[in-house]
């Protein structure tokens, strides 16, 4: 397929506070939860003329063809999760960021620099909050404009010019308008996420420098797995908002026995990683495979 450039809003929509449900309610439930709000976020876009462009495994990713319409978005989401409560007594809330900016569609993905920005800003973001920039606040309506309340003046990664950072005030009742996801906002700093896979002799880390792995039988895996029972590309670790996911892409499917003995079983199906656990590629435990990956997040 031609790549396609155009020029577009880009949303990121992520439930915040997921790893806290992973524990609190176990992967079965916590996942059910997960995938019940996505649907509510994804009714969303499509009602607003958006792009669902994909899933990554808790938050969405999307495009809007103009600001307005990106904006409409995040605000119904975040008031249609609450009016729904898809966590009954159990709140739910999510964090938004948009920018636009010119991207690239190509293969049913997206690329480039605008999309990164949206990615950096959502890392930003708190819960119940959307923030944007002023490439997005720059193109609302006057009406619109004026629910934008600049925030700060940041820098990113790998930019070398810094962005107005906008709030975009959906709730006239919340008191948290100006605290965003920073040490300046009294925020403490994030620590440093890594996850360490260990298969035999081979040990490979996970972290912001290096954010992917493929596990597998294949030759260009980053752990090749010497089970026939593995596909050749059989599921993928990715970082993603300071978490990791794990994607099965197989035939016979991942198994992941996590800290206090639980097992899930995964069939292109995708679940955040946590603790420290062990991964086992197309064969059950109940087989006692040999070969296993051991993982440890820190």
């Amino acid at each position: 397929m031609t790549p396609i450039q155009k020029n577009a809003a880009i949303l990121f929509a992520d439930i915040s506070g997921s790893t806290a449900l992973y524990d609190k309610l176990g992967n079965k439930l916590a996942l059910q939860l997960v995938t019940r709000t996505l649907e509510i976020l994804t009714m969303e876009v499509t009602a607003r003329q958006g792009t669902l462009i994909k899933t990554i495994g808790d938050a969405i990713l999307c495009t809007f063809p103009n600001a307005a319409d990106a904006v409409n978005a995040a605000c119904a989401m975040h008031s249609t999760i609450e009016g729904q409560s898809p966590g009954g007594e159990l709140p739910i809330h999510v964090r938004i960021g948009l920018h636009y900016g010119d991207i690239i569609y190509e293969g049913g993905d997206t690329y480039g620099d605008a999309v990164n920005i949206a990615a950096r800003v959502t890392a930003l973001t708190r819960a119940r909050q959307i923030m944007t920039t002023r490439a997005v606040v720059d193109r609302l309506p006057e009406k619109m404009q004026k629910h934008a309340r600049s925030v700060m003046r940041t820098g990113f990664r790998g930019k070398e010019e810094t962005f107005d950072v906008y709030q975009i005030v959906w709730d006239p009742e919340d008191t948290m308008n100006t605290r965003v996801g920073m040490s300046a906002y009294r925020k403490p700093a994030e620590p440093r996420h890594e996850l360490m896979l260990q298969y035999h002799q081979k040990l490979i880390t996970l972290n912001e420098d290096t954010k992917q792995a493929v596990l597998g039988r294949g030759q260009g895996c980053d752990l090749m797995i010497r089970n026939i029972l593995a596909s050749r590309q059989h599921a993928t670790i990715e970082y993603n908002f300071g978490k990791f996911l794990l994607m099965d892409h197989s035939v016979n499917g991942t198994y992941i026995r996590f800290g206090d003995d639980q097992i899930i079983q995964l069939n292109h199906q995708q679940i955040f990683l946590h603790g420290a656990g062990t991964i086992s590629l197309g064969q059950s435990f109940s087989e006692s495979p040999t070969d296993v990956i051991e993982y440890i997040l820190q």
